[in-house]
């Protein structure tokens, strides 16, 4: 199968759902990654050189964990970091559907709509559209996962709030997912804040306690077409 994860920050891909990429890849499936944005644009002006060390050195994270991972292909969009909103809807629903066109998806992961962050939620809107299940593109299904510190900490709307109906078993990955993570060492902060190495396999282990796994990851399922 091909599985494409689009997602709107470098280490968005692996906090959400680095386990079960790692199950997807041992399971003999192609991993492509379409980023969106370089995460990092957001933090100063790209003028200064030794900012702009900093967004080549988030870069070449994310095609480390690439290899670490095994995905088949990392690509970036030239979008900046928190202002997809600045942006033409269409033009981020174009990028992801060229990109599909490519890759034709059987799975597709994205963010939930009800993250605190902006990107997070117009990275879903633009997914969600670009897979309207038009006669060219027509993933088997389409999951939203979460993203520690940003799906948590999101008011708590009745219609918007993170409600998983799926669930991996990721007990025998969450080490590997755990040490990837070190990769991005500059997003990692120190507990109990959630986005720290003890809070991401804190979640992991209360998702699996909901389902009775050692760890796991959870998603909403937001469409399964069966053929």
């Amino acid at each position: 199968m091909n599985v494409l994860v689009v997602a709107a920050h470098p280490d968005d891909e692996i906090l959400g759902i680095g386990g079960t990429l790692l199950k997807h890849v041992d399971e003999g499936d192609s991993i492509y990654v379409l980023l969106l944005t370089d995460g990092h644009s957001a933090r100063g002006s790209k003028k200064d050189k030794k900012f702009l060390m900093e967004i080549k050195k988030r870069e070449k994270a994310a095609h480390t964990v690439c290899r670490f991972f095994g995905f088949t292909e990392l690509v970036f969009g030239d979008f900046q970091d928190q202002k997809l909103d600045t942006v033409p809807l269409v033009e981020i629903i174009q990028l992801i559907e060229k990109y599909a066109e490519k890759v034709k998806p059987d799975i597709v992961y994205t963010h939930h709509r009800g993250d605190l962050n902006k990107d997070h939620r117009i990275t879903f809107e633009a997914v969600v559209t670009a897979f309207r299940y038009t006669p060219e593109l027509k993933p088997r299904k389409i999951y939203c996962f979460e993203t520690v510190s940003s799906t948590e900490w999101a008011p708590a709307y009745p219609d918007a709030s993170f409600i998983p109906n799926y669930f991996v078993n990721i007990s025998k990955y969450l080490d590997r997912k755990l040490e990837s993570l070190k990769i991005y060492e500059k997003e990692l902060r120190e507990y109990p804040h959630p986005r720290s190495i003890k809070g991401i396999e804190i979640s992991a282990r209360r998702w699996g306690t909901v389902v009775g796994f050692e760890a796991a990851e959870a998603f909403y399922l937001v469409k399964e077409l069966v053929f």
